[in-house]
């Protein structure tokens, strides 16, 4: 028994050093934070940590397979500027109109209301699905490796999203706005649900904030069954040695196209909470390439070898919660912008550091490659 867990403890020492690093520095953080731990706080907290966390799980999918993704960011921003169109909620409905070479074109109308908002979101998320099929197919039939395949349809991806925005607009309904940018009480009352959140047995659970929820049901209702399917199993054998998996008999082609198309999804959720919680859309490049590092950085501080074959998407959440709370400290603090970038470097190499000691026990070399 004891040896079972110390050979757990050993397999998720980088998940397990993710989490107890981030329970210390958000404890220091709301120690020193004006407002201590409070709803207000934690609602705030999670807002800004939502979208790095999907797209460092749409990041972690092709690092298990050995790989990375350099289109998350593109894909997200892409998301979120068709979202600043097709989230209006219009009482009168939504026309759905393009202009493709100077030619309008009509698709439609969206229906108002809650129906419209409610389709608006299923097309965003389609989209980003599209988007991640797409860097799929140029990978496994293009044969071409990862990084410079997603290289490429990230610039496809950014150029599609300036060509919706080319200046930051759009409206988002400001009910779903207020909806999923706040504590589960306000979600209740604006959908009107568990008598407008007043149910005495909702009461301890009001605090929550909506994204919070919503983080940990996509983890658990896309992520958890992915890893545990034929799929999710091949990934982690592709990432492990795919020459071994491939003589295995599985299907290798159809895992990895199953897993950008899985990134891509996720990217996509991470681009409809953006425009939510802003209320419009950006085709932002900066912003693009900052959410596409931030989201490797997240899912190596996760315990995700780079190399493949270990690790998994809820470390990369953690890893994205690290992140976001150094940035939450410079705030705390007051520190100048130009030495921020000093402080959060070293703080990651440092973070990165304590995750790779287990290299330092190693006496055969062919053991990191394990």
């Amino acid at each position: 028994m004891h040896s079972d867990f110390a050979i757990r403890v050993r397999q998720n020492f980088g998940f397990l050093t993710a989490v107890v690093l981030f329970c210390i520095v958000y404890v220091l953080y709301h120690v020193a934070h004006p407002k201590g731990f409070s709803s207000a706080v934690l609602i705030q907290n999670s807002n800004e940590v939502f979208t790095l966390a999907m797209v460092a799980m749409a990041q972690t999918v092709p690092v298990l397979m050995a790989g990375l993704d350099l289109s998350v960011g593109a894909l997200m921003t892409m998301v979120d500027c068709f979202a600043s169109y097709l989230l209006i909620g219009a009482a009168g409905g939504t026309p759905l109109n393009i202009d493709v070479i100077g030619i309008q074109l009509s698709l439609g109308t969206l229906p108002g209301g809650v129906p419209g908002l409610l389709l608006g979101i299923v097309m965003c998320l389609g989209i980003g699905t599209l988007g991640g099929l797409m860097n799929g197919i140029v990978v496994v039939y293009g044969r071409i490796q990862p990084i410079i395949a997603t290289l490429a349809t990230g610039a496809i991806y950014i150029g599609i999203a300036l060509h919706l925005r080319p200046q930051p607009g759009g409206k988002i309904d400001d009910d779903l706005n207020w909806a999923l940018t706040n504590s589960l009480g306000d979600f209740a009352s604006t959908v009107h649900i568990f008598d407008d959140g007043a149910a005495s047995w909702f009461a301890p659970l009001a605090w929550i904030p909506t994204p919070f929820l919503l983080l940990a049901l996509i983890a658990l209702i896309v992520w958890v069954p992915f890893k545990r399917s034929v799929a999710g199993r091949t990934v982690y054998a592709i990432g492990s040695a795919e020459g071994a998996a491939y003589m295995s008999g599985l299907a290798i082609d159809r895992a990895k196209l199953l897993a950008f198309t899985l990134g891509g999804f996720l990217a996509g959720c991470g681009g409809v909470f953006l425009a939510i919680q802003t209320s419009s859309g950006n085709a932002d490049i900066p912003q693009a390439g900052a959410y596409t590092l931030n989201s490797i950085a997240s899912v190596v501080i996760g315990g995700t070898s780079l190399l493949g074959g270990t690790g998994g998407a809820v470390g990369s959440i953690f890893g994205a919660l690290i992140l976001r709370v150094i940035s939450f400290f410079f705030r705390v603090f007051d520190i100048a912008p130009l030495l921020q970038p000093l402080f959060e470097g070293i703080i990651l190499l440092a973070a990165v550091s304590i995750g790779a000691l287990r290299v330092l026990r190693v006496k055969n070399t062919l053991e990191l490659f394990r």
